[in-house]
């Protein structure tokens, strides 16, 4: 495994552990074969474990995981304050005495302002004492380093970095986001000033590895080095001496073992202008399929009209990446197979969605966009079929 530092000279491994997505069995976390995974993690140089507040389940199973076999102090734990659903410094309290609770642990290493959307927001958090909160968290020991994690455009993202001694930061990054999101300048700038950046959507929800249109593998098999997609874009990002630690959502050994061997090959500079120019070329294939730019994060969710958004979108962009049968048996499957359907058909234009979508889409027209392609006479056929099946 390969390590870089944080601000402090703490070595991090190159690869971190998402910890939002754990394998699942009859609808709760399988707490053995994600203790299996976390185990073979840690052994193999792994040391960033990265969870959240609401994120279900998942710091109470990091938690005892790690409690179980004696792995705390071996460990980084990063986990997130959800500061969009506190009004007081109280509150705040109370939600880490809560996640501390659930981690089995008596301090967080990095601990996040989650999603923190704007400078405005921040003024409003210290409007109501979070700074001095932090303050006195990481005087006691009870918070190792402060940081944000954020979603939206480079400049915001520079103004939120200047307005605070933060100790790192995360940020979504990859080669389709390097001229969107925080981007590559926003990379730089937090660098720049000192910050570790943590990345997450390395792969764009799944997309850039097992989602790609057929011309853009094409370029990718036909290229003289006979990497994955994903080694693609864990490289790419890895190639950058800016960029700390890569989070991947990992919920199977056999993904673990693959992204452990790539992140323990790669190292700063090592791709090509050849690498560079084919990557450009996937970039402008991927382009030209994708509908909609959903990373599939669910922050939209739940929709107080039962669509499933991301599900939605997923199987718009599929439909035109991989083949209309194949979007809408995808969309099929997540709308109508089930006990409330929730198609795009569902939505209402409230636009509650809208207020938390880390990227901006305009969700509710690309609803309507979707449910025009997607719930034509056959879904519409067979959802009706179902439902008689369903009552009878």
């Amino acid at each position: 495994m390969n390590y870089r530092q944080d601000k402090y000279g703490n070595k991090l491994s190159t690869l971190g552990f998402g910890c939002m997505r754990f394998p699942m069995k009859a609808g709760r976390t399988d707490m053995a074969e994600t203790e299996k995974e976390i185990l073979y993690a840690v052994e193999n140089g792994i040391n960033y474990f990265d969870t959240a507040y609401i994120y279900p389940g998942s710091e109470a199973a990091l938690g005892e995981i790690l409690a179980k076999n004696n792995l705390r102090d071996k460990v980084n734990i990063a986990t997130k304050l959800p500061h969009y659903l506190i009004k007081t410094r109280e509150s705040a309290e109370k939600m880490f005495a809560e996640e501390l609770k659930r981690l089995r642990t008596d301090h967080v290493d990095y601990y996040l302002m989650h999603m923190l959307t704007d400078t405005d927001t921040w003024e409003r958090l210290k409007s109501i004492g979070i700074a001095d909160w932090i303050s006195d968290m990481k005087k006691c020991g009870k918070i190792r380093q402060i940081g944000f994690s954020y979603h939206g455009n480079s400049e915001m993202f520079k103004k939120l970095v200047d307005a605070y001694d933060w100790d790192f930061c995360m940020i979504q990054y990859n080669y389709m986001d390097e001229n969107s999101q925080a981007g590559r300048s926003g990379l730089k700038h937090a660098n720049a000033k000192g910050l570790p950046v943590m990345i997450m959507e390395p792969l764009r929800g799944g997309k850039l590895a097992n989602r790609l249109p057929d011309e853009a593998k094409r370029i990718f098999a036909s290229h003289e080095k006979k990497y994955t997609p994903a080694q693609w874009s864990f490289r790419w990002l890895w190639d950058q001496p800016e960029v700390t630690v890569v989070l991947s959502g990992m919920n199977s050994l056999g993904m673990i073992e693959e992204n452990i061997k790539t992140a323990s090959a790669a190292s700063v500079g090592e791709l090509t202008d050849e690498d560079k120019a084919m990557l450009q070329l996937v970039i402008k294939a991927i382009n030209s399929k994708m509908k909609v730019g959903c990373t599939g994060c669910g922050y939209c969710m739940p929709c107080p009209h039962n669509v499933d958004i991301p599900g939605t979108f997923a199987a718009y962009n599929r439909r035109y990446s991989e083949g209309k049968i194949h979007g809408l048996i995808d969309y099929f499957m997540c709308t109508a197979l089930r006990k409330n359907p929730s198609p795009a058909s569902n939505c209402i234009g409230c636009g509650k969605c809208e207020r938390h979508c880390p990227q901006g889409i305009k969700i509710r027209k690309e609803l309507e966009n979707a449910q025009k392609e997607l719930e034509g006479t056959v879904y519409k056929a067979a959802k009706k079929l179902v439902t008689k099946f369903v009552k009878f």
